[in-house]
């Protein structure tokens, strides 16, 4: 079975969600929290590959509310959201979990069970 990983920050919501999701079906992964783990650019750029940045980039946190909107107008493709998210990590929809050579981006009970119905192997 391949590691499965939580991206994202330990207090937010959605985070706990999914991990106590998977640990009620006894599923091992692991946090990797932006605050204290960051976010390198071949991360992000390895999930941009197969999810739109303007679905990974998260628009409706207090991150970016509390950017300067001057700031916000800045981000209209692909190149201006990574630079964006690897300065403010937490600005990426939470979580992200890694599966392998899969990925889940947001907590869904429906696309978790689609994800690791199995146990995760």
């Amino acid at each position: 079975m391949s590691e499965i990983v939580v991206y994202g920050i330990e207090n937010c919501d959605q985070v706990r969600k999914a991990r106590a999701w998977l640990r009620a079906r006894e599923i091992p992964h692991r946090l990797h929290d932006f605050r204290r783990d960051g976010l390198d650019a071949t991360r992000l750029s390895g999930w941009l590959g197969r999810v739109p940045w303007d679905s990974l980039l998260n628009r409706r946190g207090l991150t970016w509310r509390r950017l300067d909107p001057a700031r916000r107008t800045q981000v209209v493709d692909q190149a201006s959201a990574i630079e964006l998210m690897l300065e403010e990590p937490t600005l990426v929809k939470r979580p992200v979990v890694e599966h392998g050579d899969r990925i889940a981006v947001g907590f869904s009970e429906a696309v978790y069970e689609s994800l690791f119905g199995d146990g995760g192997r």
